[in-house]
C-alpha cells in the first residue's frame, strides 16, 4: 500500500473509475447478447428493437470514454450486419 497521500488518492480514484467502466462494459455486453438471442430465435422485429437499444448503449459508452470510437463502430457494424442478414 502506498504511503504518500496523493498515491493513496490515485488508488481510490482508479478503483472508482475501473468499477464504472466495468459496469458500462457489462451493460453493453448484455445488450449485445439480447440482439444475438433475437437473431438466434429468428425474430427480426425483436432483433431490430434490441439493435437500436444496443447501439444507444455502445454510443453512450463511447462518449464516456469506455470504448474507442473505432471499437464502437466495429461492434455496431457487426451487429447491424447480422440483423440485416436475417431473412
Amino acid at each position: 500500500m502506498a504511503n504518500i497521500k496523493s498515491a493513496k488518492k490515485r488508488i481510490l480514484v482508479n478503483q472508482t473509475k475501473a468499477a464504472r467502466n466495468k459496469a458500462i462494459r457489462s451493460k453493453v455486453k448484455t445488450m449485445v447478447k439480447k440482439v444475438e438471442a433475437a437473431i438466434a430465435a429468428g425474430d427480426k422485429a425483436a432483433a431490430q428493437a434490441a439493435l437500436l437499444a444496443a447501439i444507444s448503449e455502445i454510443d453512450k459508452a463511447t462518449n464516456k470514454g469506455v470504448y474507442h470510437k473505432n471499437t464502437a463502430s466495429r461492434k455496431v457494424s457487426r451487429l447491424s450486419k447480422a440483423v440485416n442478414a436475417m431473412a
